[in-house]
């Protein structure tokens, strides 16, 4: 049974709130022990938040994912987890990871709880709704980076985010909802639809299309944080230009996997599982690192 409740939190999508660290990162607290304590725990405390949103997920998608060929086999799906322990295990992560989360810091918490109620409304209404479907998975990521600086409020109370490193997380989270759209258009064909009601709404020219507005509002917003005054002084330099070639290839690479090798469906896997993305994205966290605390 334990096996089954760990399915259904799903572990393997956490690496999405790595985006946690982005505000210990950018602020230069990597080397203070007590800043990297509180970001770890507001990673913690969004994973459990994470956990909850999925379990909830799936108790409303039990029907249809019943006749999907891949979520058939989750927990819920086929019969391996009561929903009365589902229940249970829902609410004890959202209730243990909110009051976690206000403990850190009160600013912290209260994004923590738009964050919960953002996804819930996701699996409630949003997510029947096109366009604004993907955006609402932009803006959970847009909190989760918002999250990594007030949780660090309460040790450093000075620490701001830059308001186009926002605007970078938020197209960027666009162009990945945009490929898992685009992946289960592809593998799920005419029966998409019926899956996935909005999906019906999502002709691949159309995505296609979307594309092309995300991907280049990607690398130029990115491009314009890396110049922008405010990042010049914290940084105390113009280095983080030398970084961009890694978004480039990036975000590039994931065109590639998508358009040309049939993925896209799971981003957060394709992070781990292609070699030369996992190892694109290592080089650039090391080369903003060097930047920012070496240079």
């Amino acid at each position: 049974m334990l096996r089954h409740i760990i399915r259904i939190i799903r572990p393997d999508q956490w690496t999405k709130n790595l985006v946690l660290f982005a505000g210990l990162l950018f602020a230069g607290g990597l080397g203070t022990r007590t800043l990297v304590l509180h970001a770890a725990a507001g990673f913690v405390t969004f994973c459990a938040l994470s956990g909850a949103t999925y379990v909830f997920n799936d108790l409303m998608d039990v029907k249809r994912d019943r006749e999907h060929p891949v979520k058939k086999d989750r927990p819920l799906a086929a019969g391996d987890l009561p929903v009365g322990l589902a229940v249970g295990v829902a609410v004890v992560l959202a209730v243990a990871g909110l009051a976690w989360a206000y403990r850190l810091h009160q600013n912290f918490g209260m994004v923590a709880t738009g964050y919960l109620v953002l996804q819930l409304l996701y699996s409630v209404a949003l997510r029947k709704m096109v366009v604004l479907d993907v955006m609402a998975i932009a803006v959970g990521f847009v909190l989760r980076a918002v999250g990594s600086v007030e949780v660090l409020k309460g040790p450093a109370p000075g620490t701001v985010l830059s308001p186009w490193l926002l605007v970078c997380t938020f197209f960027l989270a666009l162009f990945l909802g945009l490929g898992k759209r685009r992946h289960e258009v592809l593998a799920l064909g005419p029966n998409a639809g019926r899956h996935r009601p909005v999906l019906q709404y999502y002709p691949l020219p159309l995505v296609d299309a979307l594309f092309g507005v995300v991907t280049a509002s990607t690398v130029v917003s990115y491009a314009i944080y890396t110049i922008w005054p405010g990042t010049v002084a914290k940084v105390g330099g113009t280095g983080l230009v030398y970084t961009i070639p890694f978004v480039v290839y990036g975000v590039f690479r994931y065109l590639y996997l998508m358009f040309a090798a049939g993925g896209g469906g799971q981003p957060s896997r394709a992070l781990v599982s292609d070699l030369p993305l996992a190892l694109n994205i290592l080089l650039w966290v090391l080369l903003v690192a060097f930047i920012i605390y070496v240079v």
